[in-house]
């Protein structure tokens, strides 16, 4: 997503060549959608021209990632790291490292794409590719964003379950009225949403905080949880599906809608300079969402597998409910809360995806509100025909895997050409472990599909 260019201030130099004529010239088709605020740009042309520095010099360029790395601690990701807890201890621990680390890598390149280009993936894809191609990716991204929807608003619709007992279809009608709630502050300024998803990370980080002390884990155990290992097939196989839910296929295109227009360089060096500052966002967002994922692992293995409930893990309801009678202090309640607050924050921003997707590829949009109400439909259909919403969530995380492969290669692609990047273009280094990571996400992908539908 990009935040709108506002009219630059007063005596200041302007920040790309093109905006020599800002006042006349068209808006960008997506700044209407996330509108930025003129503040946020004078304070990042302030840093850029060395009078802010530290965290002050930061403060502007912090957001998009934290935005992106919301799918990161998503309810799916939820399921894997307490049954990979439950099952296996602290054995897997070392895998949400690399997967994360892994994350890290991808994401930065995507933020790297849009302040290169001051395009987001699908419009590239749209300007390399022939129409027929871009039109093939809008319609996959379509279905899943559709599946990124469904694990986020059933997540959110468990979450409300779980504190207070609503069934899960109202449930689900609450969710929707607060995910349109979240929608509407993108009318006050992209800025305002950013701090409310930021927020929400901070719920979710508090929550796990607080379980991880109930639960009192054994600091020597968790160490050797970071040692590379498993124990049979089945560890092998959970290891899969953490490091498949790793990187979602719609931040992967968001994140280089976020940083397309939010600070435009006018120089190779100014865009060098704005790419570092968003690398440390990346850093920071992205390490806080390993460290939560790492809490969920290490409260499963601590309650649940010392204690010998080796099944719980897959039923998010039920995991709350085991919290509580194993922790005591409201556990069951936190982690309500925690879920609740991963669901309405992954899916507003699965929704924005969304519309960057639309965008990009074909160059259409329909309102927010409208894509908010046709991609929760197939969740609100699932919930009132009595499906299993555990199970849901599961199947959602192997169509997301199919959507990897058509984010992840164009984005390799694009980042190491020189022609289109210029001096943000991939190092050969950098290249080469992008490849690797990609290799080994779609290869793991690939496996955890025929394992789970065979």
């Amino acid at each position: 997503m990009t935040a709108a260019r506002p009219d630059r201030p007063s005596g200041t130099q302007p920040a790309q060549p093109q905006r020599e004529h800002d006042r006349s010239a068209p808006v960008h088709p997506l700044d209407d959608v996330l509108p930025g605020e003129a503040r946020v740009f004078e304070a990042a042309q302030e840093s850029l021209a060395g009078r802010r520095r530290g965290a002050r010099g930061l403060w502007p360029f912090l957001g998009p990632a934290f935005v992106a790395a919301v799918a990161y601690v998503d309810p799916g990701n939820f399921a894997t790291n307490m049954a990979g807890g439950a099952q296996f201890g602290y054995l897997l621990l070392w895998v949400i490292l690399m997967a994360n680390l892994m994350g890290m890598v991808v994401q930065s390149m995507s933020a790297k794409l849009g302040i290169a280009t001051g395009m987001n993936l699908p419009e590239v894809c749209r300007e390399r590719f022939s129409r027929r191609t871009s039109v093939a990716l809008w319609l996959q991204a379509e279905v899943i964003a559709m599946a990124t929807d469904l694990a986020e608003f059933i997540g959110a619709a468990i979450g409300l379950n779980i504190l207070f007992g609503i069934p899960l279809f109202p449930a689900a009608l609450i969710t929707s009225a607060a995910a349109f709630a979240i929608l509407a502050l993108q009318a006050r300024g992209f800025r305002r949403l950013e701090a409310v998803i930021a927020a929400f990370i901070g719920v979710i980080v508090v929550a796990f905080a607080a379980q991880v002390f109930l639960a009192d884990p054994d600091p020597a155990q968790v160490a050797q949880g970071f040692i590379p290992g498993f124990e049979g097939s089945e560890s092998v196989l959970l290891a899969v599906g953490i490091l498949g839910a790793t990187v979602m296929p719609h931040v992967i295109y968001l994140h280089s809608a976020l940083t397309q227009h939010r600070v435009v360089g006018a120089s190779d060096e100014e865009k060098r300079r704005i790419f570092r500052f968003e690398l440390v966002d990346v850093v920071i967002a992205m390490g806080i969402a390993g460290i939560v994922n790492m809490s969920m692992l290490v409260i499963a293995a601590a309650v649940f597998h010392e204690n010998g409930l080796t099944e719980v893990g897959g039923d998010l309801a039920e995991v709350a409910d085991q919290l509580g009678v194993h922790l005591g202090h409201h556990a069951d309640i936190l982690f309500g809360i925690a879920l609740l607050a991963s669901g309405l924050s992954s899916s507003s921003v699965g929704t924005l995806a969304g519309q960057v997707v639309m965008q990009g590829f074909i160059r259409r949009r329909i309102p927010l509100f409208l894509r908010r109400a046709i991609t929760m439909a197939p969740a609100l259909v699932i919930i009132a025909v009595g499906i299993d919403p555990s199970r849901a969530l599961v199947l959602s995380q192997v169509a997301l895997s199919f959507g990897i492969p058509f984010a992840l290669i164009p984005l390799l692609l694009f980042c190491r050409d020189r022609s289109l990047m210029g001096s943000l273009v991939n190092r050969r280094a950098t290249t080469v472990a992008a490849v690797v990571i990609a290799v080994l996400i779609i290869g793991l992908n690939a496996f955890l599909l025929e394992q789970t539908l065979l």
